[in-house]
């Protein structure tokens, strides 16, 4: 099977021996970022530092100044931190890090990455943007207690689909990559790695999860009523809905999927609401993978990370299955956590391939994030088996020297 990992592009920037090692793990391509959100990484190997932290959602390119010249919703430039340099280095005697990447860590990186004898592709984070939310408030998810999602921007407003659109065009097609895995295409809720997060004291399952993600702002709140609904009568079925979750009164982890959002909100409401927000998705994911085709070239392999669960919200946005695999080449799959939850992704999805689709099962190797090195042969076997064509391996530059020792093994 084909096999990628991911990786940063501070992973490999000022890392000489970087590029190779990742090759010797046995995988033939990269899926290397180049528009990414705020995080804070380990960088166990890197001669320089041991810990990077992009402070907020950026490209790691140089953004097309013609492209974005007078437009108030743009790609925020990357920090130091994008080349694996901290700012306010104190010096503790590791020596300057003088890396020669310019403003294009991606562009630095993938040259490493491809002298190495690795195919590169892109990797576009889209819809989840804290800082966007934070200068752009108008822009976020609006839940129906009128909290906003600063993380979240709504991808029913057209100033968001606009932006969306024209970033997965340029961050995607970079040179020298061969395709791209566009991330967070679709709604972003509340779930969200947020930083000294607080929100799991009261337990929230599929349904509640759904309920607390739909939006309300100006132009959700226009969807519903184009559909023949009183917005204020949906935002109060919601909250009447949660009401006993939130209280403790009724589990909100007992049931999963549709049957269980529509013990909550009623079959009709949550038909209504999917029907806004599939629709709303299902156009941005074309429009946005038209746009990738036409800056592309011939033979550009246009992936997304998905959930087969149209109701689904995050990085692996939800998706109908057929309409997603009518325009793209395939999906990237979260297919960690065991049998069962690789047969939730992969199953679904048997019935709308089509010859060449890319069923690719992304599988955590970091021991420290949950993920299963040791295992890898045999749930990469169980993936296979359920219509899994390519593999990916989260993540080449975070895993320890003991995780890469065992990719390296089953690969082999």
């Amino acid at each position: 099977m084909r096999t990628s990992a991911f990786v940063y592009p501070w992973d490999v920037v000022g890392d000489p021996e970087a590029a190779e090692r990742i090759a010797a793990l046995g995988v033939q391509q990269v899926t290397l970022a180049s528009a990414y959100h705020s995080t804070r990484a380990l960088t166990p190997r890197h001669p320089r530092h041991r810990i990077v932290t992009a402070e907020h959602s950026a490209v790691l390119y140089p953004p097309d100044e013609q492209r974005w010249k007078g437009r108030e919703l743009r790609p925020y430039p990357a920090g130091s931190w994008a080349r694996g340099e901290a700012g306010d280095r104190a010096g503790v005697g590791v020596g300057d890090f003088d890396a020669d990447g310019g403003g294009d860590a991606f562009g630095t990186a993938a040259r490493a990455l491809a002298a190495a004898g690795l195919d590169v592709h892109t990797w576009v984070v889209l819809a989840h943007n804290s800082r966007l939310g934070a200068e752009h408030p108008a822009t976020s998810v609006v839940n129906a207690y009128g909290d906003r999602y600063p993380w979240a921007p709504c991808i029913a407003q057209p100033a968001v689909r606009t932006y969306l659109v024209d970033l997965a065009a340029e961050a995607a097609v970079r040179p020298g990559a061969g395709g791209t895995e566009l991330e967070s295409l679709g709604w972003y809720g509340l779930a969200h790695l947020h930083a000294h997060d607080k929100i799991a004291g009261v337990p929230l399952g599929d349904a509640a999860q759904y309920l607390m993600s739909l939006c309300f702002c100006a132009h959700c709140r226009d969807g519903y009523a184009g559909l023949g609904a009183d917005p204020a009568d949906v935002a109060a079925a919601v909250r009447g809905a949660l009401a006993p979750v939130l209280e403790g009164d009724a589990p909100g982890d007992d049931a999963a999927g549709l049957p269980a959002i529509e013990k909550l909100l009623g079959a009709e409401l949550t038909a209504l609401t999917l029907t806004w927000r599939t629709e709303t998705a299902g156009s941005l994911q074309e429009r946005a993978v038209a746009a990738v085709r036409a800056a592309a070239a011939p033979g550009f392999q246009v992936l997304m990370h998905a959930d087969p669960a149209p109701y689904r919200c995050g990085a692996n946005a939800g998706v109908e299955p057929a309409r997603v695999l009518a325009h793209t080449d395939g999906l990237v799959l979260p297919c960690a956590g065991g049998p069962a939850a690789r047969e939730a992704m992969l199953t679904p999805l048997a019935p709308h391939r089509r010859e060449g689709t890319v069923l690719a099962a992304n599988l955590t190797v970091v021991s420290g994030m949950g993920g299963s090195p040791g295992t890898l042969a045999e749930d990469a076997a169980h993936a296979a088996a359920l219509g899994a064509t390519e593999l990916r391996l989260y993540h080449a530059g975070l895993a320890s020297a003991a995780d890469l020792r065992a990719v390296r093994s089953a690969l082999a």
